[in-house]
């Protein structure tokens, strides 16, 4: 019997559906075995054991007011000693002065840390600097400082009483991040945590919070220092803004008040009328007007601090005076 013998076109025929069946094949074993998806744009994907690099991106608002918001008048208070405070505020200096490595080292000696973080609402970096007790059981309630690392820092806002004042944290953290070249100096603890009022940093000049305060005047610094009233207390207002001690801080002072009047708040100014609440007996107001140095002392009422749209108005005006303090201090650099 003679064999068939396949004709070449047959054979090319057979051949190229084998390929094709093999080449199926070889691609269904790729999807069962992690390739490429037909939605997946061929963008690399991080490794899973990869290190993040550079400073971790947070809310820094929502991570002051974290903080904060353990505080009560029962979670106690350390007295600092004079090194301990002269420590802490000559590392700030030095973070101001961009030496960030020494002030590192200062700063573990008084069992403090520098970290920074890049906030996620504003893509800036910001030091802060920390007393890593608030981690154990007995904190010693002595603040924190953030730094803005973005631009020359201009200005400081100041929490002293942060939670007994409620929600003061909040507009101070939002007063630092609506302008750059700003430094928020927060207070560690309720003010009335500590005995006989050691904790009262607004009061005290034996506190790490009055010490970095000191710190930034010595520099020129100007600064607004944000507390909060009870709506009884002076009913026909929402804002006392007051220059504190002295007259250095008055036209600045008329200048907040006159962004807070444009945006429909009743401001009881300190320098026209006699208010209550003026913080003549402030410490950190009379160390300003020792060196001449513009301070302001806010009181907020508590329907504003407790409204989130009030703030968001509160904070804009306090940006408008903080920009002005930016500028200012720019142009007196240049000259």
């Amino acid at each position: 019997m003679t064999a068939h013998r396949k004709s070449p076109a047959r054979l090319a025929a057979l051949s190229a559906v084998l390929f094709a069946l093999l080449t199926s094949l070889v691609g269904c074993g790729a999807d069962r075995s992690g390739g490429r998806a037909p939605h997946d744009t061929g963008t690399p994907r991080p490794s899973a054991t990869a290190e993040p690099s550079g400073p971790p991106t947070v809310r820094l608002d929502r991570r002051i007011a974290a903080y904060a918001a353990v505080f009560s008048a029962r979670t106690g208070y350390q007295q600092p000693s004079r090194d301990d405070r002269r420590t802490v505020a000559g590392a700030v200096g030095l973070v101001l002065d961009g030496r960030r490595t020494e002030a590192t080292r200062e700063l573990a000696t008084v069992d403090y840390a520098l970290t920074v973080h890049v906030d996620a609402a504003t893509g800036r970096e910001y030091a802060e600097i920390a007393d890593r007790s608030t981690r154990s059981p007995a904190p010693r309630g002595w603040g924190r400082v953030y730094v803005d690392l973005s631009a020359p820092v201009r200005w400081s806002v100041q929490v002293p009483h942060p939670v007994a004042d409620q929600h003061t944290e909040v507009l101070g953290a939002r007063a630092l991040l609506s302008s750059p070249g700003g430094v928020l100096v927060i207070a560690g603890a309720h003010r009335d945590a500590g005995r006989d009022g050691a904790a009262d940093v607004a009061h005290r000049r034996d506190t790490v919070f009055d010490a970095v305060c000191d710190e930034l005047a010595a520099r020129g610094l100007p600064g607004v220092q944000v507390h909060g009233f009870a709506d009884d207390s002076a009913s026909d207002y929402d804002v006392i803004a007051s220059p504190g001690v002295g007259s250095v801080g008055r036209a600045d002072g008329r200048l907040l008040a006159g962004a807070l009047t444009d945006r429909s708040f009743r401001v009881c100014r300190a320098w026209v009328r006699s208010c209550p609440l003026e913080g003549a007996t402030n410490v950190q107001g009379q160390a300003a007007a020792d060196r001449h140095v513009p301070f302001l002392h806010v009181e907020f009422a508590n329907s504003v601090r407790t409204d989130s749209w009030q703030v968001a108005r509160a904070v804009s005006a306090v940006q408008s005076l903080v920009r002005e303090w930016g500028e200012r201090r720019t142009v007196g650099d240049r000259g």
